[in-house]
């Protein structure tokens, strides 16, 4: 054998060596990390004569140790209202199914009669969300999604 074949074969094994630990290392880190959400979106349907209206907010949320819940609130931006983590664990709850081993769709959806909408703030209205993995891990964000009421 030429030492040019044993040379080439032993860079060829130290890299994929180095690759496949660049590798692992990364899916590592992933699977320690907080859970994900993913595909938010937010949508508010106006009353109209005497049917109801509504708000319906959905979101793809994704843990390495699957997913426990998702809190969720929903706010008009006039309010100058900044949700806490911590505030964040007394408030609603979505409904959350399973779509694989670590991936949940989770939906939270809000009947809206004529006189509730009539009190609601025109504009902008923000959604936080407070994920939570059945490890136990959380990931909080304070405008996952964003709506727009009109009158």
């Amino acid at each position: 054998m030429s030492k040019r074949i044993i040379v080439s074969s032993v860079v060829g094994v130290v890299a994929l060596g180095g690759i496949a630990a660049a590798g692992l290392a990364v899916a590592s880190t992933q699977a320690s990390g907080k859970p994900t959400v993913e595909n938010a979106s937010a949508r508010y349907v106006p009353p109209t004569g005497a049917r109801a209206g509504s708000l319906t907010f959905t979101a793809d949320v994704s843990d390495d140790s699957g997913v426990r819940g998702l809190k969720v609130l929903v706010w008009p931006a006039s309010s100058d209202l900044d949700p806490t983590e911590a505030e964040m664990r007394s408030v609603e709850s979505a409904t959350c199914r399973s779509t694989s081993a670590d991936t949940s769709r989770c939906t939270y959806t809000l009947k809206v009669t004529q006189a509730e909408a009539a009190e609601l703030a025109p504009g902008t209205w923000h959604v936080s969300t407070l994920a939570t993995a059945k490890d136990g891990d959380t990931k909080f964000t304070p405008r996952t999604s964003a709506f727009t009421v009109t009158r």
